[in-house]
């Protein structure tokens, strides 16, 4: 049986020209077959990646658009407003915070774990630009509500030439 090709191991496909295949195997110098296992580095990939690292969750937000504002509504409770990093750019907005757990017993002693704690961020790709000088945030109660004013594109103003003294 003939060595899958690296499209074939991240497809899971078949390759329909077994010869294509055996040019840019020549081509950039692979081995020739072997009697391993086909996915065998793959497996010692993921063996490798199983190794528990501090996962970041994504924070769930609502969007939503008024006449002048786009407003985004994410619940932070549990995170202190000094805790949330939020940056704006004329199209897009991202949020960060962490989330300290206060563990009051041993895991083993858990019967359900639902709540997400750690860090935390969602980066958010606004369908209009936005005026970054005029964007508020607030918490309460656990809400955090940003609102972002809509650039008027429809707005103009006349503006008027002065004359320089030479």
């Amino acid at each position: 049986m003939k060595k899958p090709s690296f499209l074939e191991k991240l497809t899971g496909a078949v390759s329909m020209s077994d010869d294509y295949d055996d040019v840019l195997d020549r081509e950039f110098g692979a081995e020739e077959e072997t009697t391993e296992e086909p996915f065998a580095e793959e497996s010692e990939w993921q063996d490798q990646q199983s190794e528990p690292e501090a996962e970041e969750g994504e924070l769930p937000v609502d969007m939503y658009q008024t006449g002048e504002n786009i407003v985004i509504r994410a619940l932070v409770a549990g995170v202190s407003p000094e805790d949330l990093d939020i940056a704006i750019t004329r199209d897009m907005v991202t949020i960060r915070g962490q989330r300290e757990e206060y563990q009051e017993a041993s895991s083993d002693d858990y019967f359900h774990r639902e709540l997400f704690w750690g860090s935390f961020s969602r980066r958010i790709l606004l369908p209009e630009e936005i005026l970054i000088d005029e964007a508020e945030a607030n918490e309460k109660h656990g809400l955090l509500e940003i609102v972002l004013p809509k650039v008027d594109k429809d707005r103009s103003t006349k503006l008027k030439v002065k004359a320089q003294a030479k």
